[in-house]
């Protein structure tokens, strides 16, 4: 794999990953093939920063996280009376990079 390409996606996609994570996806696209590797350039990660306004004025983030179950009980419940969205709100971000990276290595195992 080329080193530029590499590095194109990480400064790419840098700000959807936490900083701690992008030395292992750095390694696993350096193992890649040219041919996979454009099937994982073409993955869509969610915006943390985008989660985070969806969580605060919305609420419904956890569809846009493919937690749909969790995300009708939460409106259902009326925002569990409110509690569970001043928790997700916190939580958001941390959740979306955990999203991204579970996404991000579904798609190197299958390649």
């Amino acid at each position: 794999m080329e080193k530029s390409k590499v590095d194109m996606f990480l400064s790419m996609n840098s700000g959807n990953f936490k900083q701690t994570d992008l030395m292992m996806i750095k390694e696993k696209l350096e193992k890649l093939e040219d041919d996979k590797f454009y099937l994982i350039q073409g993955l869509q990660f969610q915006k943390p920063d985008t989660i985070f306004l969806i969580a605060i004025l919305l609420g419904w983030e956890r569809f846009w996280l493919n937690d749909v179950a969790l995300g009708i009980v939460k409106v259902l419940t009326f925002y569990g009376c409110m509690i569970w969205w001043l928790v997700d709100i916190f939580s958001a971000k941390e959740r979306t990079y955990k999203y991204n990276l579970q996404q991000f290595n579904q798609a190197v195992a299958f390649v």
